[in-house]
């Protein structure tokens, strides 16, 4: 079990296209006020994978929910002096990150076929529920399996980045 000071990772949920612009364009991640006692369990120097839910891009039956990116914090999650806001709603809290890697547009790991695998979904038949929030911390077992996965599909951040900015239009 590690340290309370030893980087973890995290699972970040982002589940529309205009925050996850939002993200990927400014390497920042910002939580609504409502959350901040769910995003404090962030720390800096906590790596996070980056998942877009299966509404994300407005159309959930073709789409599915997908890792797409692997991140460092780069900062501790603090209030912010000017809150983001983002159709009518307003993020209060952020932090700094540094995206390395990213998968292709529509690539990614689809997240429902590792479910029965991983340990932070204790009843694969509810998984669901454990994704309404802003982020979830995953145990080393679950973190070591995703990242076997994601590591073949990925790309440097500069050269796909661009790719997910065009799917906001």
């Amino acid at each position: 079990m590690p340290s309370s000071n030893a980087p973890v990772t995290h699972l970040l949920i982002i589940n529309d296209r205009e925050p996850l612009a939002w993200v990927l364009e400014n390497q920042r991640m910002a939580f609504p006020s409502g959350r901040t006692r769910q995003s404090l369990t962030l720390g800096k120097g906590d790596e996070v994978l980056l998942y877009t839910t299966r509404g994300c891009f407005g159309n959930p039956t073709r789409d599915l929910g997908r890792i797409i990116g692997l991140a460092t914090l780069i900062s501790e999650v603090s209030t912010l002096a000017e809150p983001v806001v983002i159709r009518d709603r307003r993020y209060t809290e952020g932090c700094q990150m540094r995206i390395h890697d990213m998968t292709p547009f529509r690539e990614g790991v689809v997240l429902r076929d590792l479910v029965k695998d991983l340990q932070v979904f204790p009843d694969p038949a509810s998984w669901s529920v454990r994704m309404r929030r802003a982020s979830l911390r995953l145990p080393e077992p679950d973190t070591a399996l995703v990242k076997r996965e994601l590591q073949p599909l990925l790309k440097p951040y500069g050269a796909v980045v661009d790719d997910y900015a065009l799917q906001r239009r």
